[in-house]
């Protein structure tokens, strides 16, 4: 299997299955002299780790992040940071009748097709426990950033549950560590807990919407044909798992609107400076032509519901026959609630690798 890896100056290897002895990645291009331990890494872990709230998987996995290589004595050498998390809940058993079933809305089907062969374990390596490696990449690529734009901040919340939206008249970022959904809406937050918890019981499951957005990213980074930054970003929040849209900015609202609503008009700053012209609104969520414009970069993704559920689906098996499969084992039933630090972390990964790209072409 290729293409495991993304990023170019700042670039992250991710390996590993989901029923496995241990899950991994490997990052290049982190520049030397950073200080790094793993305290600088578990709590973004922590933040993803299942089992927190009964609107998640119960998988019960600790998530201990182990730095094999790339720091010594506490600081980055520059050389690849190997990082590693062992797989200490597995429970194969449940996954036995999908041996020869494919499950509907998986990537069972497509593996088998592609491969000829798969691990039928909780999915292998298309299970959403890869994305534990990305969160504990961006924990790195966050140093990076940092030690750059100490003042930049990366931060996400779940916007919609299903059909049910938050106000985003009461939109309040105090409140996405205050309840188990990252919801900026307290009032929705309550209402999602009634329908999850229906949801659950019925053994179904929502999507949802997910909003990243990262303060402080200074204009200039990305570049204006095939090294945009809104498209690599795209790209990296379009390689989570169960995600199946995105959106920079305004998105697909933009095409409801007129020329005039969408143009984000700008003023001078009053001392003459370009990186500090003042922008009227932010319908290009912070990118224009591929390019960093200094404001807010926000970003949204459509995460589809968890396609394990134990309603009985129509299917096929390996021998191309009709059959019907109900899915066993502990499941999201919104698996767009742990998809909220992966977000921050892809965004995270994408920032540093355009902040290292720009000051090897540009040099500040």
């Amino acid at each position: 299997m290729s293409d495991n890896s993304f990023g170019k100056m700042f670039r992250v290897t991710t390996w590993g299955e989901s029923h496995g002895p241990a899950i991994g990645c490997v990052i290049d291009g982190t520049p030397p002299g950073l200080i790094l331990d793993t305290s600088d890494i578990q709590p973004y872990l922590d933040r993803r780790r299942p089992g927190q709230s009964r609107f998640t998987t119960q998988r019960q996995e600790p998530d201990q992040v182990q730095i094999l290589s790339g720091v010594f004595e506490g600081k980055t050498t520059g050389t690849p940071i190997s990082l590693l998390i062992q797989n200490q809940d597995q429970r194969s058993k449940d996954y036995t009748d999908n041996q020869e079933k494919f499950r509907p809305g998986h990537a069972d089907f497509t593996y088998k097709v592609k491969y000829g062969i798969r691990d039928y374990r909780g999915g292998g390596r298309s299970s959403a426990r890869e994305t534990a490696m990305r969160v504990a990449a961006g924990a790195v690529a966050r140093k990076v950033l940092h030690s750059a734009l100490p003042g930049m901040v990366i931060r996400g919340a779940l916007v919609q549950i299903g059909s049910h939206a938050i106000d985003d008249g009461v939109w309040d970022w105090t409140q996405i560590e205050q309840n188990p959904f990252w919801c900026p809406d307290l009032i929705t937050a309550k209402k999602w807990e009634v329908l999850l918890d229906r949801v659950r019981k019925e053994g179904s499951s929502l999507g949802a919407i997910i909003q990243i957005e990262a303060d402080g990213v200074p204009p200039g980074l990305g570049a204006p044909v095939y090294g945009k930054l809104d498209s690599d970003l795209a790209s990296a929040l379009m390689s989570i798992n169960a995600v199946k849209g995105v959106e920079i900015g305004a998105g697909f609202g933009a095409a409801a609107l007129t020329g005039e609503e969408n143009a984000d008009e700008m003023r001078a700053d009053p001392e003459g400076s370009l990186k500090d012209v003042k922008f009227l609104s932010n319908k290009a969520g912070g990118v224009l032509g591929g390019i960093s414009t200094g404001q807010t970069i926000v970003a949204r993704f459509a995460v589809k519901p968890t396609s394990s559920i134990l309603t009985p689906r129509r299917t096929v098996d390996s021998d191309g026959r009709d059959t019907e499969i109900s899915t066993k084992g502990r499941h999201d039933p919104c698996v767009g609630i742990r998809a909220v630090p992966v977000g921050e972390a892809m965004m995270a990964c994408v920032l540093a690798d355009h902040l290292l790209r720009h000051k090897g072409q540009c040099g500040d």
